[in-house]
């Protein structure tokens, strides 16, 4: 465990799990729990200090605590977000809701109640890991055994193994869920998606969530969009069925 922002990159075969939250108990007790699993972990005790350090050497993988001084965890992920699409997982208390919708909103990955148990976190920091491999190589349940061809449709290209979506040749930088909501949709353009599809694309079958998050991703991608294309609006929400991809 350690708290050196600078601290050199891991090996690739070890992956690399950044810690955020203020209570030591936490970190130190999660960070010996992910240690035993063979990750490597960082720990940070406020939101300041760690934003640096994860655009300065981004780590596999961030878990946040909303509550924390000088930065909270809400506004660590909206300051990341300008600049990184890395796989976030934050940590909310029961009474926390209106955050744990803003959180989505704003691009985190999931989100783990208070008081949580650490095999779910394990687990659902494993499932986000293959769901970010998969991103890169192309969708499925298993990493594809050939090269995986990008997704042009009218003016949006998807470059699954480099994790790189282009508009109008501009980049749009994208989070793993994101990435697979949008690549889910634009492989069948015109046809409509259920939320239920969408959260399968997107999601492993150990990982459970609601309507509102895929809402909340869709909202996302939308912004991320009209951010580079004001007039953006090939994602079209058909009420009460779903969402579908427009190239036209």
């Amino acid at each position: 465990m350690t708290d050196n922002p600078s601290a050199p990159a891991q090996p690739d075969a070890q992956q690399v799990i950044a810690l955020v939250d203020d209570d030591r108990n936490i970190l130190t007790t999660v960070s010996i729990a992910l240690q035993a699993e063979g990750f490597v972990t960082r720990v940070y005790s406020d939101g300041e200090t760690a934003l640096k350090a994860l655009l300065d050497n981004p780590p596999d993988l961030a878990v946040f605590d909303i509550k924390m001084p000088r930065m909270d965890g809400l506004e660590l992920l909206q300051k990341l977000r300008d600049k990184s699409a890395l796989p976030v997982i934050f940590l909310t208390s029961k009474d926390e809701e209106p955050d744990e919708a803003l959180g989505l909103a704003l691009g985190a990955d999931d989100y783990i109640a208070k008081p949580f148990s650490q095999r779910l976190l394990i687990a659902r920091i494993r499932a986000i890991l293959r769901r970010s491999e998969f991103a890169r190589a192309g969708t499925g349940a298993e990493p594809p055994t050939s090269p995986v061809e990008a997704i042009r449709r009218g003016r949006l290209e998807m470059d699954p193994q480099r994790h790189q979506v282009l508009w109008d040749d501009r980049p749009v930088s994208l989070t793993v869920t994101e990435f697979l909501i949008l690549e889910a949709l634009a492989a069948r353009p015109g046809v409509i998606k259920s939320r239920n599809q969408l959260m399968d694309a997107a999601y492993s079958d150990d990982v459970f969530v609601d309507d509102r998050t895929i809402d909340s991703h869709i909202k996302r991608l939308r912004r991320k969009f009209r951010a580079v294309d004001p007039q953006f609006g090939a994602i079209e929400t058909l009420y009460g069925a779903g969402y579908s991809y427009s190239d036209g």
